[in-house]
């Protein structure tokens, strides 16, 4: 049945592509506009709600367990849905952004869940947008397969992992696309493309339109979520509960609410995740103003910081409590030549891992095939021939609001080769991104914006609390821009210029994605919708 028409229609402003006809149809089209229609003014209330608590936190508003909520989070009867078809294991997770060749390396690596990242690991060029859908809609038609230039042969095999889809976050949008005159929200044209072509198909194929949320801040923004997939289903003719989302818990707020989120999401639920990285950003952003939340180098912020174990322990034992899977963090290693190096640091995957399946995690996320098999080995070993361990309900831990902000036990000042290797990261990650790329391998880890944001905040925050010295800071960037210079590709004064507007400032801007979007990738052509 024809959806009914829109007032106005969807302006695409995007250059035209090949094969783009495929994704923007204009069903598709009118699909994501009544989406975008549907919820614009309650997005915009999400971000207030996320400026008017920021000021608050800033302000010293203690942060804490909603009062409000209390017997909800008490409350021992309700559960979540259980695991959806495909969903069931998930002892090993790989991401990557949905890009052809990678796309068929994941869904071949062995993991049981391929989450296709259109956030962290996406750079959002015009091509990359509908080029990630492209890549979808024909990996669910199996019809991915391709050679290239060079006669190497890419080709699906019998089993493959999961397609999980991640949107961009509220705070983006699409400036491709416009509608009223304004553009549509990132998140839902990332949804609404997938959904509209690939739902049903997945559905057909035995799995369903599974989802990954990024950057949540409470429950609210966990309830429009919900509140969009319940549109989209009863839009397209599907049967409420069949899409599934895994929240991550990235954010120091939602670490509050989980629970909360769960409930929101319940008939709609697979759980939770641990995004440790965007979860260090988040807890330098929101306190970083404050004396004590000085967090030491980077590379010394390791998951068996209290802090860090307060909130992975309390993750687990809220999901499982409401029957719903917890899903451990990053492994971002990149397999070396060097065997020695490649040797110690599978070491301290498999550490990382072997500490989450004890935990009670029910899996894991890695960044590169090369890992799946020892991050496969470690949950093999703890779950055996279960597909998860939801028995582990994990009583035994009792954590509070100041366990979760308990950061001055590992507190220390920055070294030089920490404020070195930051701005070194944050600056070829922010030059890759405005080339189109957002999963970079550098010095031996597949950063992706997470890892970026994390190595521009702490910048900030150091020289905010002189930690650092900004000349000092000039000097090694101005050093990382002469390296960069070696690459003709290198988009060096732009990078730089992000990292100065986003890193070195008075003010502390959220993210450095909507800088660099609107300053450097945007390239919008006349209208030819």
């Amino acid at each position: 049945m024809p959806l009914p028409p829109l007032t106005t229609s969807v302006q695409v402003l995007g250059a035209p592509g090949e094969r783009h006809e495929e994704i923007l149809t204009p069903e598709a089209l009118e699909f994501i506009g009544r989406l975008d229609t549907a919820f614009a003014d309650r997005r915009l209330e999400v971000l207030k709600e996320r400026r008017r608590r920021s000021g608050h936190l800033a302000g010293g508003t203690p942060l804490d367990f909603p009062l409000a909520t209390r017997a909800l989070r008490e409350d021992p009867q309700w559960r979540v849905a259980p695991p959806a078809p495909g969903l069931t294991d998930r002892r090993v997770e790989i991401t990557g952004p949905p890009e052809r060749r990678m796309a068929v390396n994941a869904l071949n690596s062995g993991a049981k869940v391929w989450m296709a990242d259109f956030e962290d690991a996406t750079a959002p060029t015009w091509a990359n947008v509908i080029g990630g859908q492209l890549t979808l809609l024909d990996a669910v038609e199996r019809r991915i397969d391709f050679t290239t230039p060079e006669g190497k042969e890419y080709r699906l095999g019998e089993q493959l992992a999961t397609i999980m889809v991640r949107p961009r976050g509220w705070h983006l949008l699409e400036e491709h696309l416009e509608i009223d005159g304004r553009p549509l929200s990132a998140s839902l044209v990332d949804f609404g493309l997938y959904f509209f072509h690939c739902a049903q198909r997945q559905i057909d194929a035995g799995h369903g339109p599974y989802f990954y949320l990024p950057k949540l801040e409470n429950r609210y923004e966990a309830r429009l979520w919900n509140d969009v997939f319940l549109l989209a289903q009863e839009l397209l003719g599907i049967p409420c509960g069949t899409v599934r989302a895994t929240v991550l818990i990235e954010t120091i707020t939602a670490a509050f609410e989980m629970e909360e989120i769960l409930h929101e999401l319940r008939e709609h639920s697979a759980g939770l995740n641990a995004g440790r990285w965007d979860y260090l950003f988040s807890l330098i952003k929101t306190f970083g103003h404050r004396t004590d939340f000085q967090l030491p180098d980077r590379a010394a912020v390791t998951m068996t910081a209290p802090f860090m174990r307060a909130y992975t322990e309390l993750l687990v034992r809220t999901c499982h409590r409401r029957g719903a899977q917890a899903i451990g963090g990053m492994a971002a290693h990149v397999p070396s030549r060097d065997a020695q190096a490649n040797t110690a640091a599978l070491a301290k995957v498999r550490l990382d891992k072997e500490r989450e399946a004890e935990d009670g995690f029910d899996g894991s996320w890695v960044a590169h095939p090369g890992l799946v098999p020892v991050c496969r080995e470690v949950f093999d070993n703890v779950l055996g021939e279960r597909p998860h361990q939801l028995d582990r309900t994990r009583e035994d831990v009792e954590i509070t609001a100041a366990d979760l902000l308990s950061v001055r036990r590992i507190a220390a000042p920055p070294t030089r080769e920490g404020i070195r290797s930051n701005v070194a990261v944050a600056l070829r990650y922010f030059d890759a991104w405005l080339r189109g790329s957002g999963a970079v391998a550098l010095y031996g880890l597949m950063e992706d914006a997470a890892t970026a944001e994390i190595a521009r905040v702490q910048i900030w925050q150091w020289l905010r609390h002189d930690q650092a010295d900004r000349a000092t800071v000039l000097d090694l960037l101005d050093a990382e821009c002469a390296a960069l210079e070696e690459d003709p590709r290198a988009r060096v004064a732009e990078a730089r210029e992000v990292f100065v507007n986003t890193a070195l400032t008075p003010g502390l801007p959220a993210f450095f994605t909507p800088e660099a979007y609107t300053r450097h990738l945007v390239r919008r052509t006349e209208n030819r919708s």
